[in-house]
C-alpha cells in the first residue's frame, strides 16, 4: 500500500504562511483520497482538509476555510496543504492520511483513513 513522508512544517510569526507536502510512494497515487488532519497537545486529532483522487471535490474544516488550500500533484505523487494567515492556534503536528474508501469524496472522520504519515510539526508564533 502507499506510504506518506510529510514535510515543510517550522516556526512562523502569526500572518505568515508555510506549505506542507506530502510525499507517497506505493501504489497508484490517484487511486487515493487524501485528508490533512492535526493535533494539537493535549487535544483530538482533528480533521483538516480532504481531496479526492481526481482533485476536483475539495472539503475544510470551518476554522481554516479561506485560509488553506489542499491540493494535489498526481503526477508527482504530492499532496500539498498551503497555510496562509495563520494563527497560533494553528499550532499543531499535522498528518496527512490516505484512503481508498469509495463514496462521497469527502471524509472528515479519521476512521476512513487507513494510511498515516508520522507528522510535521508547525509552530505559529504570536
Amino acid at each position: 500500500q502507499v506510504q506518506l513522508v510529510e514535510s515543510g512544517g517550522g516556526l512562523v510569526q502569526a500572518g505568515g504562511s508555510l506549505r506542507l507536502s506530502c510525499a507517497a510512494s506505493g501504489r497508484t497515487f490517484s487511486s487515493y483520497a487524501m485528508g490533512w488532519f492535526r493535533q494539537a497537545p493535549g487535544k483530538l486529532r482533528e480533521f483538516v482538509a480532504c481531496i479526492n483522487g481526481n482533485g476536483d471535490i475539495l472539503y475544510y474544516v470551518g476554522s481554516v476555510r479561506g485560509r488553506f488550500t489542499i491540493s494535489r500533484d498526481n503526477a508527482k505523487n504530492t499532496l500539498y496543504l498551503q497555510m496562509n494567515s495563520l494563527k497560533p492556534e494553528d499550532t499543531a503536528v499535522y498528518y496527512c492520511a490516505a484512503t481508498s474508501y469509495r463514496g462521497s469524496g469527502v471524509y472528515t472522520s479519521a476512521g476512513f483513513y487507513s494510511v498515516w504519515g508520522r507528522g510535521t510539526q508547525v509552530t505559529v508564533s504570536s
